[in-house]
């Protein structure tokens, strides 16, 4: 994508005037949205289309600034609790997943309660309550205070369940977590974490339960496998997405542990570091899967006006993956 001479400029003028510095770019697939959500999304377009605006959403519905502020544009309004909503309301739920008291306060307002939970999420919700019946201590792999994991911790009674984040903290655990023992995972947790996690788990308590098949959701395991693949021989990596996502801080952590040591985190080309790049000569780049296309594209263009591009993609874009839609009714 090379970078056109500015209008006016002379190319024999001086060395300043020369093309910009080659720069190779590694685009990893796939990247950018997942099935989760763009159906999250979907859910909310469709009901402002068919409700009229507005329409409330608890929480930010993804995490990513620049699609909320999409939706805000044509009428959904985020609030915090659901006691911000006018009674009769119509609500919808975030792709992260709620506590059951959340659906029950919407509905005691006489709010029309919409839920977009992801589908893998909620694998995970009746997963954890299926352990709490049979009488097991549930041992969850994630990151405190994330909405995914209040609304997994909200599936069980009080002190039914402990939360880790390193393997280091296996060791810690209460004496409340021995005799009969599951776990479950965070669907946006690091994968190499979580394996080493659920290694520590498993010698500590023997006979541990685990999930029917992996809780990480394909989408970031295929987007962490990626990032892992082109770190490995990229100089920088840029990752886009929002410091507030957990799959995004996961690639991040991904691309450094794979060996690359440049890398920077960034909503969009504003907040882009140029001057970090001035000693790269290939730069890898990826989306978390809550960010637009056009973020990813942005910061092409941006790159392109600096260097002079050449751009290959590693990894196949199309995951296959879809979900039914949330029914509005």
């Amino acid at each position: 994508m090379p970078s056109p001479a500015s209008p006016g400029a002379s190319l024999s003028a001086s060395p300043r005037s020369t093309r910009p510095r080659p720069m190779h770019v590694v685009l990893a697939a796939p990247r950018g949205f997942c099935a989760g959500v763009t159906r999250a999304i979907d859910a909310v377009e469709r009901a402002l289309s068919q409700f009229g605006p507005p329409v409330y959403v608890r929480r930010p519905i993804v995490h990513n600034r620049s699609v909320m502020q999409h939706l805000e544009a044509h009428g959904a309004v985020f609030v915090r609790e659901v006691e911000d909503v006018p009674e009769g309301a119509v609500l919808i739920l975030s792709a992260h997943g709620v506590a059951p008291d959340i659906i029950a306060a919407a509905e005691a307002r006489n709010l029309r309660v919409f839920d977009a939970v992801c589908p893998l999420v909620d694998k995970v919700h009746r997963e954890v309550r299926r352990h709490h019946r049979d009488g097991r201590h549930v041992i969850l792999i994630g990151h405190r205070g994330h909405p995914e994991i209040d609304g997994t911790l909200g599936q069980l009674p009080a002190g039914a369940a402990d939360v880790v984040a390193t393997a280091d903290e296996v060791e810690h655990l209460p004496e409340t977590a021995r005799g009969p023992v599951a776990y479950a995972i965070q669907t946006t947790f690091a994968v190499e974490e979580a394996r080493r996690i659920v290694e520590s788990l498993e010698a500590r308590f023997p006979g541990i339960a685990g999930p029917q098949g992996s809780d990480i959701c394909y989408a970031t395991t295929n987007r962490q496998s990626a990032v892992r693949t082109i770190a490995r021989r990229v100089d920088a990596f840029i990752i886009v997405g929002e410091s507030f996502s957990s799959n995004a801080c996961r690639l991040v952590e991904v691309a450094r542990a794979a060996g690359c040591e440049n890398v920077q985190l960034v909503a969009d080309l504003s907040e882009l570091d140029f001057a970090k790049l001035e000693e790269s000569g290939s730069i890898g780049i990826t989306a978390a899967a809550s960010t637009p296309a056009q973020s990813v594209s942005a910061v092409l263009e941006g790159l392109g006006r600096s260097f002079d591009l050449s751009t290959e993609q590693v990894g196949n874009q199309e995951e296959g993956v879809t979900f039914r839609q949330v029914a509005l009714c």
